[in-house]
């Protein structure tokens, strides 16, 4: 009867299916990259520019749709809720895909996601307008601190990395401002340019372009040292407060994906990434790059989770 068992198991296994390596799995139809962020931002542009590159190599359409709305939550919540199946991947960007769940009774966990890579790694920045009295952070300061609460600043959210910054900046200089949170970075240079806010918090490859064109100015970036984009621009620290914050920006799947499709995304990925001419493209959006591997890229995501974790018992971020 034992060997009849094993028998049989071993015909079973002959049945199964081949395992499939990563360079042989290819999409057989379009892939959906979902966008947690408004159209126009810097995600959005760095998610068109990656999807051209996708659609070369994977030899299939890459669609871009964007699903904007509660600091990432709308988004993400319908890639993780997506079947594993590597024909629906999403952008991920830190902190809110960290942040929101920590925050709140969120409809999607840190764990629900597989992450496949990242590609850009881009510092906060503080901009004003072109023609604001306002010329550094010490004059910030001052500023606010003789019209508290009244400077309004706006961010991509709550638990973004511009509204966690800030709350830092707040907490280093006694100071208060007025959060407006908006679906994306775009809408937040539109408020400014519109003279609807005081302050645009956004990152730094986000607002180069309008600062190239000479309509606002960066106050400091929040880096741990000047970005090779914008030398010019002195980081937080050199001005005296230490306030390191950014955003990562990459690309996930609901968890669960086979691990060889997980790795032909994340090797199309690397492709586009390497490419020359993405590389032209990334530098003329301003995008910091830097590129993870899916095992890389989820350790990096773990170890930042476990510090957001901390601040959150010891300054909660609620509004």
């Amino acid at each position: 009867m034992a060997r009849r068992r094993t028998l049989l198991a071993l015909a079973g296994a002959a049945a199964l299916p081949r395992p499939v390596r990563a360079a042989e799995w290819q999409p057989d139809r379009p892939i959906t990259m979902i966008v947690a962020f408004a159209a126009g931002g810097g995600t959005d542009a760095a998610a068109r520019t990656l999807a051209r590159f996708m659609e070369r190599d994977l030899g299939q359409p890459v669609v871009v749709t964007n699903r904007a709305g509660a600091g990432g939550e709308i988004g993400w919540s319908e890639l993780a809720r997506a079947k594993p199946d590597g024909y629906t991947i999403g952008f991920t960007n830190t902190p809110n895909i960290i942040t929101v769940p920590i925050e709140r009774q969120a409809r999607f966990r840190f764990e629900d996601f597989a992450f496949i890579a990242n590609i850009v790694d881009d510092p906060g920045g503080v901009w004003v307008l072109a023609d604001s009295l306002v010329a550094s952070l010490p004059a910030l300061i001052a500023e606010a601190r003789r019209r508290p609460g009244e400077l309004s600043y706006g961010t991509t959210g709550v638990g973004s990395d511009d509204h966690l910054a800030m709350l830092a900046f707040q907490r280093l200089t006694d100071t208060r401002f007025l959060h407006v949170p908006f679906g994306g970075s775009s809408q937040v240079r539109t408020a400014l340019l519109s003279r609807n806010l005081s302050l645009a918090v956004v990152n730094m490859g986000e607002g180069v372009a309008d600062w190239r064109q000479g309509l606002i100015r960066p106050l400091g970036a929040m880096a741990t040292g000047r970005w090779e984009g914008a030398p010019e621009v002195p980081t937080f620290r050199e001005q005296g407060f230490d306030v390191v914050e950014g955003s990562m920006r990459g690309v996930g799947a609901p968890a669960g994906v086979p691990r060889p499709v997980l790795d032909r995304l994340a090797l199309s990925v690397r492709r586009a990434v390497e490419h020359p001419e993405f590389k032209a493209a990334a530098a003329q959006q301003m995008l910091p790059l830097r590129f993870l591997g899916p095992d890389e890229y989820r350790t990096e995501l773990a170890g930042i989770k476990a510090g957001y974790e901390r601040l959150w018992r010891e300054h909660p971020w609620r509004e």
